[in-house]
């Protein structure tokens, strides 16, 4: 039997996690966040299962997520990285130009990051991933190691497949008001 090769699903076990997270504030009544869909075009369609089987993106993706959050509004992309060292390639010129336009309407915009082979989270604001982006763009590191994030906003799975976006969220509204 064939094995099914997509890149497109490496970052499902964080996005289940976030899924499951959402759902629940949904539920509660502290916010409601959806995943954007990534726009296709297909280009040829089962005729008996009507599934696509090929199709290309129209455009480019902005974030993986919108939402608000009791009145402020919110856009996340989720990365995940298997290493100790996260490579800016993998968020895109396009995704950053949209959070910082989003930053600028008042919104709050920040990564979600995993990484797998330690099995820890970390909320990234849009200002941390500005000092690295800006890094690069100045000609340094096209990455930036684990050990420079700022330990306030790593956050610890839940037993019950939780993921605490809004207290990391609410560290980040705390520090913008002190800075």
């Amino acid at each position: 039997m064939a094995t099914w090769k997509s890149r497109g699903l490496r970052g499902s076990t964080l996005e289940d996690l976030i899924n499951e997270t959402i759902r629940r504030y949904r539920e509660q009544g502290l916010a409601l966040i959806q995943k954007v869909p990534t726009p296709i075009t297909p280009i040829h369609i089962d005729k008996d299962t009507r599934h696509i089987t090929l199709a290309y993106f129209d455009q480019k993706s902005t974030v993986d997520y919108l939402g608000v959050v009791q009145g402020l509004p919110v856009c996340f992309d989720a990365k995940e990285c298997a290493e100790d060292t996260f490579p800016l390639a993998n968020v895109h010129p396009h995704q950053v130009a949209f959070m910082s336009e989003f930053e600028k309407q008042q919104g709050i915009a920040f990564l979600l990051l995993s990484f797998t082979s330690r099995q820890e989270y970390y909320y990234m604001p849009h200002r941390e991933l500005m000092e690295f982006w800006n890094r690069m763009e100045k000609g340094g590191r096209k990455s930036f190691l684990i050990s420079e994030l700022d330990p306030a906003y790593y956050m610890d799975v839940r037993g019950d497949g939780f993921l605490p976006i809004l207290e990391a969220l609410q560290a980040d509204l705390n520090a913008r008001e002190e800075g």
